[in-house]
């Protein structure tokens, strides 16, 4: 199977230095790399001879260097083989330069290109700027100076650093580039307005995993339902990254929007678990819903497979809310209704919510996490509800990130 390849555009997308002579010497393509290398532009360079549009520094102390290059550029043409120049000096044209000319090193390797009769039609040149390497060697102590041979290798060596070095900037770039797309698209996603009519009493916090883009699949969500109701939500989809939090946002705006038309939160779930089914990476996805009734002082709820919330009451007692528990969304066959169960506080009680990731352990059991947590309230329950979720935060020793996504709800009723 032959490859279909432009190659124009493959060579002005290779970061290497390239140009292409015709039989005569004349330059008839130059590719980016080699313009920013040399600093000329193309009008430059295309269609002149090469001798002439760079021509030799006639100051510099390395001898016949113009005559040195072309004796290869010849070789090629009469042999039909490639033919490497390993350190030769060529100056460029500076016209800022004392003299005129830019010193500079390369390791050039000129190959052959035969048309239809056999002999060579293009010769194509890869010049890679060694003068960096040159220069440091010249700092060295004569005993570390380097045979011709181990010098060639060296440069060879110095090249693809710079190669790999350029690589990582780029990749680093591009990382940076498309965390702050993620950063951004995850604080859209968040956004919980309703928040407002709670910063007194209700703190939220988002921890993606220390190895992630700053996005993850975890989340949180706060509802006001007027006069006298909120509903408080977390999820969680499997796996990080832009795909799980572009899933995440899908089922946590569907949850939203339901659960303003179905305060139920059996009844929210049972839709969001019906819309989970159509939706590419939401199944097993978990999520627990709360509805907080500040006139009956009743707390409704419904869980599908996720951690049970807690509870803590002002005595220092607890409770886990796990008497309404379901399997994971889109994971039954069939439709089932899911369960709901209510539990009662008083004034001053705190209410947590949270992601899997702020108790679970590697090789640990979830009940020795749940333990950390309730023993983390007691000691700390005391704290509004902002210097609480700081302080689990703090207490369970994930403050700084996890190998996990944290979302947390902290509610102080």
């Amino acid at each position: 199977m032959t490859a279909d390849i432009e190659f124009t555009a493959f060579f002005d997308a290779t970061p290497s230095p390239y140009l292409v002579l015709d039989a005569d010497l004349v330059i008839r393509y130059v590719n980016p790399a080699f313009l920013r290398t040399t600093g000329r532009t193309p009008d430059e360079l295309i269609g002149k001879p090469f001798f002439d549009a760079l021509p030799e520094n006639p100051g510099a102390h390395a001898e016949h260097a113009e005559a040195t290059l072309r004796a290869s550029l010849t070789r090629v043409l009469n042999s039909g083989k490639p033919d490497t120049l390993v350190l030769q000096r060529y100056d460029i044209p500076a016209p800022d330069a004392p003299d005129g000319f830019e010193e500079r090193w390369w390791s050039e390797i000129h190959t052959p290109i035969a048309g239809p009769d056999g002999a060579v039609r293009w010769i194509v040149q890869r010049a890679d700027d060694v003068t960096g390497f040159v220069r440091s060697q010249r700092a060295q102590e004569p005993a570390g100076e380097l045979t011709d041979l181990e010098k060639g290798m060296a440069a060879e060596l110095y090249v693809r650093a710079r190669e790999v070095h350029r690589l990582n900037q780029e990749l680093r770039q591009a990382h940076a580039r498309e965390r702050q797309i993620g950063v951004a698209l995850q604080e859209a996603m968040l956004s919980a307005p309703d928040l407002e009519l709670h910063h007194d009493d209700i703190a939220v916090r988002y921890l993606p995993a220390a190895s992630s883009l700053n996005v993850c699949g975890d989340w949180y969500d706060v509802v006001d339902l007027p006069p006298d109701r909120y509903a408080a939500a977390v999820g969680d989809v499997v796996g990080h990254g832009l795909h799980a939090a572009a899933v995440m946002g899908m089922l946590r705006s569907a949850l939203s929007a339901v659960i303003r038309a179905i305060p139920s939160p059996a009844q929210a779930l049972e839709v969001l678990g019906l819309y989970a089914r159509s939706v590419e990476g939401a199944t097993a996805a978990t999520a627990v819903k709360v509805l907080v009734d500040t006139r009956s002082r009743l707390i409704i709820y419904s869980n599908a497979g996720h951690p049970p919330p807690v509870l803590l009451h002002t005595d220092g007692s607890f409770e886990l809310l796990d008497k309404a528990t379901d399997p994971p969304l889109g994971t039954r066959e069939h439709h089932v209704p899911r369960p709901q169960a209510g539990v009662s506080y008083q004034p001053g009680d705190t209410l947590v919510l949270y992601t899997d990731g702020l108790i679970e352990r590697r090789g640990e059991d979830i009940d020795v996490g749940l333990a950390r947590l309730t023993t983390a309230l007691a000691q700390a329950g005391a704290l509004g509800a902002d210097r609480l979720a700081d302080a689990l935060l703090a207490r369970l020793d994930v403050a700084g990130g996890s190998s996990d996504d944290i979302a947390l709800i902290v509610v102080r009723l």
